[in-house]
């Protein structure tokens, strides 16, 4: 009997940890083979991928982002081999698992929640050709309607196989992030998450963690997600983890941790700020909102003052990037509340603030309440909201505007200094900042066409002199430091035009090949190397100055970059033109 599973991942990068453990625990019994695609490959494409393996079973790991594609390639590929056995299982299809059954006429099993027993039971069920009652955990049809076995009680996991060392995998883990997970479940009861809906944690084997995460890192894992819902729940349980991966770390490796701030303990992370490699690490904290009433409401206990001291102690330490999530669409979280909070999040100055909105995911405590609030969602994945009572579509509009710039000028950093400028010295707030300027975006129709670098910073200078044109002089500054530093080689066109002939250049660069003194710092290379990798350009303020004041229009500044290709590496200076002595020609 020959097993295939396979998954649509939204992109190459990611891989399906599930897949894994189903192959795992399966085998030796049950050969499993892995087939993994992305929501954008075409379905006849998988469809004949999968065809070409010929299996007898046939099963799909289904989530909200790809179960759409999954349907259409599970239709097709019935149509073409009707006598093999379809599997599903994931998140997506184990709550309301009657509609599936229904809705999915050529889906023959699914299997519902964890799957690693069940989905080996069900394995053997169809080989001996024996029937499907005392599957537990199990969804099927039976004289032509749906029929849901009883649960089955949770897996130890510390049985569990490896799901890290198929050799088919060891070639790409360089290339693609490698999800881990040394816990399941979740302590917390939010009504938006599936998560909240088992009841406890259980954790893996913490030898067998540590050994798997040896592996990986030996053979090339570069990025590795801890998925555990909440990974810092047991203190001494997170320490001992933290600790081992500094002590075993290998260089270039990143570990990412999904984290609950208001419940670190200090000493942790006075740890971490002590022992912990720059960059080695990343958290991602679930804030969601900071209205403690609409965090009530969907029964989320959060501590603000403590996840701010959490949040702002590790942003001091800067020794690892923190990643914020907000969710707009929460109960009773009308505009002006998610502005608050958008703006109580984006005080913190951390390095990503992560917009999303409100899904209504099947099995969750307020879809089942949802007609409380007057909530208006899709019907389809990925079941956003299109309104509720204190919320308007027009309003989720105008915040998803916001959404689309924060990612562009904030998330990806192209723009650090001019954004901080404009948020804290042009703009009432953040949010007014990205929301003024991406209703202006959206007008402009710019979120239909795309983009290259020098896009942005053009766009943003269009937006500047129509909305804070006073602001023009030091943004622009701002703005040509922001490109230069994040330029690994001289740039041969800018996105603005160069004022700074080339007379003028030269003279710059023959002055300061002779008194590289004139700037603090400013190292002695030959004329002939300053002409070869110094850029200059004029700037209305010094824009490496904190006080970023105007100056009469005679006492410009020059903004010198120096790129050594070798390191790949940028340092900037300033100076005023004065100070140099160096005058256009009358």
């Amino acid at each position: 009997m020959k097993t295939v599973l396979s998954t649509l991942n939204a992109k190459y990068i990611h891989t399906c940890l599930a897949l894994r453990y189903l192959k795992s625990y399966s085998e030796p019994e049950f050969p499993i083979t892995i087939r993994e695609f992305t929501i954008k490959d075409p379905s006849l494409n998988i469809v004949t991928d999968l065809y070409s393996q010929d299996p007898d079973v046939l099963g799909f790991s289904c989530y909200i982002w790809n179960i759409e594609e999954t349907i259409k390639v599970i239709q097709m590929f019935k149509k073409i081999k009707p006598e093999t056995k379809i599997v599903l299982g994931g998140p997506e299809v184990s709550y309301d698992v009657a509609h599936w059954l229904e809705s999915i006429p050529e889906v023959d099993f699914i299997v519902v929640n964890e799957g690693e027993e069940t989905f080996k039971h069900l394995l053997t069920q169809i080989q001996n050709d024996a029937g499907f009652d005392t599957v537990a955990g199990l969804a099927y049809r039976k004289d032509g309607k749906p029929k849901i076995n009883g649960p089955r009680e949770k897996l130890d996991l510390k049985t569990v196989p490896s799901p890290f060392r198929f050799e088919e995998d060891i070639q790409s883990l360089s290339k693609r992030i490698t999800y881990f997970e040394t816990s399941r479940g979740c302590p917390y009861s939010c009504a938006f998450c599936l998560s909240s809906i088992e009841v406890g944690v259980r954790y893996f084997d913490p030898k067998l963690v540590k050994d798997d995460l040896i592996f990986l890192m030996d053979n090339g894992a570069k990025i590795i997600k801890f998925v555990d819902r909440t990974f810092n729940i047991r203190r001494d349980y997170a320490l001992d983890m933290f600790s081992f991966l500094i002590e075993n770390r290998r260089p270039g490796v990143v570990f990412q941790f999904e984290i609950t701030a208001d419940i670190m303990r200090p000493e942790v992370i006075e740890y971490l700020n002590e022992h912990a490699p720059k960059g080695l690490f990343r958290f991602e904290i679930g804030v969601q909102s900071t209205n403690d009433a609409v965090n009530e409401l969907v029964q989320r206990r959060q501590n603000f003052e403590k996840l701010t001291r959490t949040v702002t102690t590790v942003r001091d330490g800067g020794k690892i990037v923190q990643h914020l999530d907000l969710i707009a669409g929460l109960p009773e979280e009308d505009y002006n509340s998610f502005r608050k909070t958008f703006n109580d999040v984006f005080a913190f100055g951390i390095e990503e603030v992560q917009l999303g909105f409100l899904k209504m995911l099947r099995g969750t405590g307020l879809r089942l309440t949802a007609e409380k609030h007057d909530y208006v969602y899709m019907d389809h994945s990925p079941y956003e909201i299109l309104g509720n009572n204190v919320l308007t579509f027009d309003e989720i509009i105008r915040i998803k505007q916001v959404e689309d710039v924060l990612e562009k000028y904030w998330n990806d950093h192209r723009m650090d200094h001019t954004v901080k400028y404009l948020i804290h010295n042009v703009f009432e707030s953040p949010f007014d900042f990205f929301q003024e300027f991406g209703t202006y975006w959206e007008t402009r129709g710019w979120s239909r066409i795309g983009h290259q670098l020098e896009d942005l910073f053009n766009r943003l200078i269009a937006f500047l002199k129509e909305a804070a044109p006073h602001a023009l002089p030091v943004a622009e500054s701002l703005m040509k430091l922001d490109y230069l530093e994040r330029q690994q080689f001289k740039p041969r066109k800018p996105w603005w035009e160069n004022t700074q002939i080339k007379e003028e250049t030269s003279k710059v660069l023959s002055v300061l090949a002779q008194n590289p003194e004139l700037i603090e710092g400013f190292p002695a290379l030959s004329e002939k190397d300053l002409h070869k990798h110094a850029f200059v350009t004029e700037t209305a303020v010094d824009p490496l100055s904190q006080e970023l004041k105007l100056h009469p229009k005679d006492e410009n500044f020059l903004l010198i970059a120096l790129f050594d290709p070798k390191q790949q590496s940028t340092r900037i200076y300033s100076t005023s033109k004065e100070s140099l002595q160096v005058k256009r020609d009358a």
